[in-house]
């Protein structure tokens, strides 16, 4: 059985069901796969949400087993590179979860 991992997108369109956001969670599952994982859930951030995906993830990551994240790219984080450290800081060394970045990996 493959060790399951999270997805995390943020998207600034409302339709979460979108054909782009079909297309970013097929990429995910795809790259997932390739590295022997099972993508669970993909956590879905609107710009415009009451409710923070990222915070829904962490407390997801929490609270389970599972200790894998995908994200298409760093820029799904923050367009700033000092918030997507920071982010990417607080899934791996305050959950202890390992980040999976789609963009820059190899085929």
């Amino acid at each position: 059985m493959r060790p399951v991992i999270y997805g995390y997108v943020r998207l600034a369109a409302t339709d979460a069901e979108s054909e782009e956001t079909e297309g970013i969670k097929r990429e995910l599952a795809a790259h997932a796969e390739r590295e022997d994982f099972s993508l669970e859930r993909v956590f879905i951030e609107h710009v415009r949400s009451i409710e923070p995906a990222f915070d829904a993830m962490i407390a997801a990551l929490k609270c389970g087993n599972v200790r894998n994240v995908i994200v298409p790219s760093l820029w799904h984080f923050a367009r700033l590179p000092g918030l997507q450290d920071a982010m990417r800081q607080h899934i791996e060394r305050e959950i202890g979860a390992r980040l999976w970045v789609v963009q820059g990996a190899q085929r």
